[in-house]
């Protein structure tokens, strides 16, 4: 595996956990908000995050 591919798997894991870590209490308010949508909602919002990811990852390269 490249390092590169390592370097971009730990970010993501640090971003995953500044909200919880940071913000324990809106993070858990914000995670019982999102069970309550169903799950077309949910994929679109997936949908919607990986497109924006990708058009980030695009700008930068």
């Amino acid at each position: 595996m490249s390092q590169e591919w390592l370097i971009a798997m730990g970010l993501f894991l640090v971003f995953e956990g500044l909200m919880p870590a940071l913000f324990p209490k809106v993070w858990k308010r914000t995670m019982s908000e999102a069970i309550k949508n169903s799950d077309n909602q949910l994929r679109i919002i997936g949908i919607i995050s990986m497109l924006i990811g990708l058009a980030w990852i695009y700008w930068v390269i």
